[in-house]
């Protein structure tokens, strides 16, 4: 088998969006063999200006989620660049996009319009609130969504006040649907024929993620609170510090406790009805943990966190970014990758054993020459 050969070879993807949601939907494509076309405009992509940090000759940013493509520039607000980017599409079998509703406007252009040229088209939206609706075509950034749909309510402490994910999660699982999207439409055009109109959007993603919280609200009506790195659920689900390291202990079931206890030489509380099943030990949890904190202060946490999971329980080191990326089994599962000239990346976690993802090129330079 051709090694460059992947699950998406001879699928052609215009990629014109920007920032994260739609670049990340065409990483994912072009990791897995689809020929990925960057459309930008005049200025590039606006990460691409999102550095420092660079790495290699792009913004750091920008290089996280638009390997696999070629670069091609075009503006759009000129009738001549628009009707070579129609042609583009004539020949494509993905559209990817996040054009503002009044852009598209401006430029004549209706969102059937694509798909009238090229019936078998599949045409990818990425939006913050879609547009239509009291928000409809209304500008969205991921932090923004998080504060609005409830997300940074949820995270945090009561000390600290609602907090932002570390991470850019709306965005990134934007892209992550999007990509979904994407192939259910490709399995229905193999039935049909034909393609269609694909949109997901950053408000709908955000309030996708809400779980358990949005169930527990929907079962009680009493709205969550942040709860620190706790589960809301489940306890001890918690992080806990120990005399060399900070340690999360991922307790799921009523065995898992018991053996926690036996490490700890808490066997008493094991069995004391008040903490010997979830519900309970959920309901007691202002009781347990100060049990549980004065166990853990004098103990090596690495040393009790590698026992624990080798005896079934859930339970890590709280590690760091640097961390996580030195680890042997990140280097033993080949989750980085290595392109000329400087790239280093994050590789796919989606392994397929006939069709494997393939790392070709490297995030276009801009122009790309």
């Amino acid at each position: 088998m051709d090694l460059r050969f992947g699950a998406l070879t001879g699928i052609k993807v215009v990629d014109a969006s920007r920032v994260l949601g739609g670049p990340y939907c065409g990483q994912i494509l072009g990791d897995h063999g689809a020929d990925v076309v960057k459309v930008e405009g005049p200025a590039g992509d606006d990460t691409r200006q999102w550095g420092p940090p660079d790495l290699g000759p792009n913004a750091a940013y920008f290089a996280g989620a638009n390997r696999n493509k070629r670069s091609v520039v075009l503006d759009l607000q000129l009738a001549a660049e628009r009707e070579r980017f129609m042609e583009m599409l004539s020949e494509a079998d993905v559209l990817i996009e996040n054009f503002k509703p009044s852009t598209l406007e401006k430029w004549g252009w209706r969102t059937d319009e694509f798909s009238e040229r090229n019936p078998r088209l599949i045409h990818c939206r990425v939006s913050g609130f879609g547009s239509d609706g009291p928000y409809g075509g209304l500008p969205a950034y991921d932090t923004a969504i998080q504060a609005q749909c409830g997300l940074m309510s949820v995270n945090g402490s009561p000390e600290s006040g609602p907090l932002r994910v570390g991470l850019p999660v709306v965005d990134m699982t934007t892209g992550l649907n999007a990509a979904i999207g994407v192939l259910l439409a490709l399995r229905a055009r193999e039935i049909t024929g034909r393609g269609q109109f694909i949109e997901t959007t950053l408000y709908a993603n955000a309030i996708s993620m809400l779980h358990p919280h949005a169930s527990n609200f929907l079962g009680t009506g009493t709205c969550p609170m942040p709860t620190g790195n706790a589960h809301p659920n489940i306890y001890p689900y918690d992080s806990f510090d120990t005399a060399t390291a900070g340690v999360y202990l991922a307790i799921g079931n009523d065995a898992q406790f018991r053996t926690l206890c036996r490490h700890l030489g808490l066997d008493g509380v094991a069995a004391d009805s008040r903490y010997a099943t979830n519900p309970a030990r959920s309901v007691h949890r202002h009781l347990l943990r100060p049990m549980l904190e004065d166990a853990l202060r004098p103990v090596d946490g690495r040393v009790l966190a590698d026992k624990l999971v080798r005896d079934g329980v859930p339970a890590a080191v709280i590690g760091s970014v640097q961390d996580v990326l030195e680890d042997p089994q990140t280097s033993h599962m080949g989750l980085l990758v290595e392109l000329e000239p400087g790239y280093r990346g994050i590789a796919s976690p989606i392994r397929l054993s006939g069709t494997p993802p393939t790392y070709r090129r490297p995030p276009p330079l801009f122009p790309e020459t």
